[in-house]
């Protein structure tokens, strides 16, 4: 959950270094550190507690400049945030090491080291790492051999970047469980956590394989496999332009993200849907070159495994697969699934769901799974990912990459892409071809929906002004529109810190009323799903009780029987079944307008990171 960026080349790396740390910066952002090899094969390391404008602020007043360098932007697992425990670490002024993830054998090695006479200026685990390649450098006399070296005692996951003062023009990249991208330029070559952070000096990557260890020069770039062989790994292009994650005229990048949503969903249909028809190759081909029904047309339930604002369009998903394709479903999160003895019904199709496809516990479940299956699909936003290199099928959800931490644009397409999913096994199971152009029509009808709620979002900001000094609210909803009420009180724990629960609104009275006074807001939502009568029973409950209600309601909704203290904004009318992916914006933009009005860091938020990639 950190960002790594690295480079070697014939020119000053630092301004690349220090860019590419700012395009990672949402990865982490409590801290940050330089490191170069000076022209006198000296390491010249900065580093400072807080974001990247305090390590550049620090960079103009210091002379730092070198051929080769790493850097690195940090999300704190072990240590506190401190100019101590900030990447890069260094051992004895020869190695210096920037990595992602943790080792967690870091105490035992870390008592060995002790014994061995090393000294420990931190509380990190990337320390004993550092410490472990200097031990076997001064053994071997060669960087290489002693990085393979110091892997092989590691436990855990590890992406990392290293350089020596003893190998100038060096740089040894490795991963296992983190990902970690080698740049490809002319007589120079780059590495991070994200091919985001290189888009302005390079488009062509290589994405290192689990156990990977590449040895990086200016003049040459050769990668040995887990086995020590050494292996050839395919450059691919990245579409991307560099100014993809550039905020643009808006204010955050949560902001811009949410208001691409409508050309998001256009571009996960496009060339998918024929005729009214999904094509069953929007799920890619299986690994031994096989159409995707080879998969599809066995599955007899779906397994989804996921974490987040992704558990959360699983949860969808699972009324979607239930309702529409008579499909049996059970969500799970990723975290508890992968440490509990579980139950696989035979053919069961496995879904997992990540934006970046490098979640550490979806990962793992994953893993362990594919010893009891071959039928999985990856629902995911980054093609080149563990996640979709990990599965026989891929659903991409080309949502283009997303900055801000909390999720929004990601979110919508990964339900899109959920629905297309029960559009290929309804068909397979008698759902009508009537029915599948109605639902791929709705779902082609939603971006001008959307466009309509971005045009008139003051009543939204209104709404927040009420918020700005409150710390608790519940979110109530029925049917498909319980996640999405989830989901919002997500997005408002993540970006304004306003503890919030979310329930399902007929549970209410099974004891969260309890709760309910007139310093307790209820976010309610309410489509024309056939609940809207149950729901508005439970408004009245709330409201017989003192509670203020805030109702996102479908704008056929009749509300005239509501008194009290129930304020109502309607939202386009949509089609029930795709109630979830419309009714999600405007909780999106209720949470950053409250955070926005509380003062809060709405891309970056506190304690977060966009990547969880450590468990």
């Amino acid at each position: 959950m950190c960002g790594i960026v690295g480079a070697v080349a014939e020119r000053n790396v630092t301004p690349i270094l220090l860019e590419g740390l700012r395009r990672l910066e949402y990865r982490g952002y409590d801290s940050a550190g330089i490191a170069v090899l000076d022209e006198d094969n000296n390491i010249s390391r900065v580093r400072r507690v807080g974001k990247v404008q305090e390590l550049a602020a620090a960079l103009e007043k210091t002379e730092v400049r070198g051929k080769l360098g790493v850097a690195h932007t940090r999300w704190a697992t072990h240590g506190e945030p401190s100019e101590q425990n900030a990447h890069p670490h260094i051992c004895n002024r020869s190695v210096a090491i920037v990595h992602n993830g943790i080792i967690e054998n870091h105490s035992a090695l870390r008592e060995l080291q002790s014994k061995e006479g090393f000294t420990f200026t931190s509380q990190t685990d990337t320390e004993v790492a550092v410490h472990q390649i200097e031990h076997y450098l001064k053994q071997q006399g060669d960087l290489l051999a002693a990085v393979r070296l110091a892997v092989a005692d590691f436990e855990g996951a590890y992406a990392l970047g290293v350089m020596s003062s003893t190998e100038n023009g060096q740089l040894i990249a490795t991963r296992r469980g983190s990902p970690l991208v080698i740049g490809v330029g002319i007589g120079e070559y780059f590495i991070a956590s994200d091919a985001a952070a290189l888009l302005p000096v390079t488009r062509r990557f290589i994405y290192l394989e689990e156990g990977d260890i590449a040895d990086i020069r200016t003049d040459s770039l050769v990668i040995y496999n887990d086995k020590g062989e050494v292996v050839e790994r395919d450059i691919k292009e990245s579409e991307l332009s560099a100014d993809a994650t550039a905020k643009g005229e808006y204010r955050h990048f949560m902001l811009k993200e949410i208001h691409e949503q409508p050309s998001c969903l256009i571009d996960i249909l496009e060339g998918r849907v024929v005729d009214g028809q999904l094509l069953d190759s929007a799920f890619g081909m299986t690994s031994d070159g096989k159409g995707a029904e080879k998969i599809l047309d066995q599955v007899k339930a779906v397994q989804i495994i996921a974490c987040g604002t992704s558990y959360h369009a699983g949860l969808v998903a699972r009324y979607w697969l239930e309702a529409i394709a008579g499909v049996p479903c059970r969500v799970e999160v990723a975290s508890e699934y992968r440490y509990r003895k579980t139950v696989l019904m035979d053919d069961t199709l496995v879904v997992t769901i990540s934006q970046s496809g490098e979640t550490a516990d979806t990962l793992a479940a994953l893993r362990a799974l594919k010893k009891k299956t071959s039928l999985t699909l990856a629902v995911c936003n980054v093609p080149e990912s563990s996640l979709v290199r990990e599965s026989e099928l891929k659903l991409m959800t080309r949502a283009g990459p997303e900055i801000g931490v909390a999720s929004t644009k990601a979110f919508t397409t990964q339900l899109i892409a959920l629905l297309m999913l029960v559009v290929a096994l309804g068909k397979r199971r008698g759902l009508t071809a009537d029915k599948i152009k109605s639902l791929l029509r709705d779902a082609q009808a939603l971006p001008q929906l959307i466009e309509k709620v971005l045009h008139d979002i003051h009543a939204i900001d209104h709404w927040a002004e009420d918020f700005t000094d409150l710390h608790n609210a519940i979110f109530i909803g029925r049917g498909t529109l319980y996640p999405i009420a989830l989901e919002g009180a997500l997005k408002l724990k993540e970006i304004s810190y306003i503890h919030a629960d979310a329930y399902p609104a007929g549970e209410l009275k099974h004891g969260p009323i309890a709760l309910i006074d007139q310093d307790l807001p209820t976010i309610a939502i309410a489509s024309m799903d056939g609940y809207e009568g149950k729901i508005k029973s439970n408004i009245q409950e709330i409201l017989a009780r003192g509670g203020r209600v805030y109702l996102f309601a479908d704008e056929r909704m009749d509300v005239s029987d509501l008194g009290g203290d129930c304020r109502v904004l309607k939202v386009p009318a949509v089609d029930a079944e795709l109630a979830p992916v419309l009714f999600a914006v405007p909780l999106q933009l209720f949470s950053y307008f409250v955070a926005v009005r509380k003062g809060t860091d709405v891309d970056q938020p506190r304690n977060l990171a966009k990547s969880v990639t450590v468990e």
